[in-house]
């Protein structure tokens, strides 16, 4: 980690600070703060300005690996149970053969195991994540960052035992609730994201955090080109074990490397109450750092909310129809030109960085946020009219920057709150990416079909206009500010 950013957190040395308190402390309080202390410093110090970075993309490579080859795995198995053989006709036919019933069967059931698969880590982890994430800023980031490593390593293990003993697929639930009670991938994302927030002040924590997103695609796209190549040549196992290798390595990572970013509280409690009325006191009255402006502060905390929820929603909800919209005709696409495209999409997460550094050198957050929305909505509009290969693939060079709005909204969020808030709120994100993820999928899922008719690529559209909501507000509430800047200069 950054030795400047630590000490804008931690003025000094943790070590020195807690003995020069102890000096002046009872014994009592001397034992407490030894014991905090052997936590806030892990055994390595890394010298490189390298803190959780490797965390968030250890545990994205592990969770893009095992997704598709999880569902790959359900479709098998489905497949061998019900005795549907997997050698089926191309998905571009033009429509005059009948579908199999059979493989309709396994497309309703592998579908139906995905949904009950998901909704049971979503709904243990509502109530978890927001449970570490506020207990974080009490007792420190790093165990929000090993406990869920060592939940989705445990998953690792049960789908491995599915696998060997040809276990029913329905265990792999269970697997997933082990996940979800220890915070799953979104407690990790909370924990970084507030790590981040400790460790810089707020004129860098923008591209602290895009950073941080850049490892989310970067993993991503690294995830999906080995794990299909893998699974091809050698079946499901061994990639299995290296989600679990990965996760363990993440974990250990965060315990030998990662420095505390707070001072914990050794009486700090897990299992109370406490937490989840924190968590409404940031959102009902707009954290402690509203004294002044209290009803504007609340009320630009839930619009900066509500615009991430949309730009997510829709990230993930025409995310799940690229693939569909490629295979099917006219485009007509094979497995090496959807791995293009994947690979295209990913890349946007560095050219976004990239970007956003540069225009940060001449513009506000706020605008940069409209200038990434801007792309994203020209490229959603490409791609509801491409039905040509070239086209498709101008849609995506014009996305290029359509993740520089989403770490502008989360940095935005982080400087509306205080130091020891930050746990709580980026809690609350990971939360309401999850149900951005949940939303976005049932929607598009559900108007792709439904407008097929008069518009194949109307959810692209769709998806389009729905972003010129946060772009609206976004604007809006910068130029506000402007105003209350300007009449703030003028009165003094």
């Amino acid at each position: 980690m950054d030795e400047q950013d630590t000490a804008a957190i931690l003025p000094g040395d943790v070590l020195t600070a807690t003995d020069e308190e102890t000096h002046d402390s009872g014994d009592h309080k001397h034992e407490a703060e030894l014991a905090s202390t052997d936590f806030v410093r892990p055994p390595f110090r890394v010298t490189c300005p390298v803190s959780v970075e490797p965390v968030l993309f250890l545990s994205m490579f592990s969770l893009a690996l095992q997704a598709p080859l999880s569902t790959q795995y359900l479709w098998d198995r489905i497949s061998e149970d019900l005795g549907y053989n997997s050698s089926k006709t191309s998905g571009c036919s033009n429509g005059s053969v009948p579908p199999d019933p059979l493989q309709t069967e396994v497309e309703i059931l592998t579908a139906h195991w995905n949904l009950y698969i998901s909704l049971g880590g979503f709904s243990v982890g509502l109530f978890v994540v927001p449970l570490l994430g506020s207990w974080s800023d009490l007792a420190g980031r790093r165990p929000v960052l090993i406990l869920p490593n060592i939940g989705l390593a445990l998953q690792a293990v049960v789908y491995l035992v599915v696998m060997y003993l040809k276990l029913p697929v329905g265990y792999f639930l269970v697997g997933r609730l082990l996940s979800g009670l220890s915070g799953d991938f979104n407690a990790i994302l909370a924990g970084c994201f507030a790590y981040v927030a400790d460790t810089s002040d707020r004129k860098s924590r923008t591209i602290r955090v895009a950073i941080l997103e850049a490892c989310l695609g970067l993993s991503g796209m690294l995830a999906s080109i080995i794990g299909g190549q893998w699974q091809r040549a050698q079946g499901y196992i061994n990639p299995f074990w290296l989600v679990l290798a990965t996760n363990l390595a993440s974990a250990l990572y965060a315990y030998l490397f990662v420095r505390e970013s707070v001072v914990p509280d050794p009486s700090a409690k897990l299992l109370t109450s406490r937490h989840y009325k924190a968590i409404w006191h940031l959102f009902s009255t707009g954290g402690s750092t509203s004294d002044a402006g209290r009803t504007f502060h609340r009320c630009k905390l839930w619009l900066y909310m509500l615009c991430f929820f949309l730009v997510v929603t829709v990230h993930f909800g025409s995310r799940e129809l690229y693939v569909l919209f490629e295979l099917s005709s006219p485009l007509c696409w094979g497995s090496a030109l959807i791995g293009y495209g994947s690979a295209a999409q990913n890349l946007a997460y560095l050219s976004s960085l990239l970007g956003l550094k540069i225009m940060q050198r001449c513009l506000e957050d706020s605008w940069v946020a409209l200038v990434g929305l801007a792309s994203n909505v020209i490229g959603l509009v490409v791609f509801s009219v491409a039905d040509t290969t070239q086209l498709m693939f101008t849609g995506y060079g014009l996305c290029f920057l359509f993740m520089a709005a989403t770490p502008v909204l989360r940095s935005k969020l982080s400087k509306l709150v205080g130091q020891s808030e930050q746990g709580a709120l980026f809690a609350s994100v990971a939360c309401v990416e999850s149900l951005c993820f949940l939303v976005g999928s049932g929607l598009f899922n559900s108007l792709y079909p439904a407008t097929l008719h008069f518009m194949k690529g109307f959810p692209f559209l769709f998806a389009a206009i729905i972003l010129f909501i946060p772009a609206g507000i976004i604007g809006t509430l910068r130029c506000l500010e402007q105003r209350r800047d300007n009449r703030d200069c003028t009165a003094s």
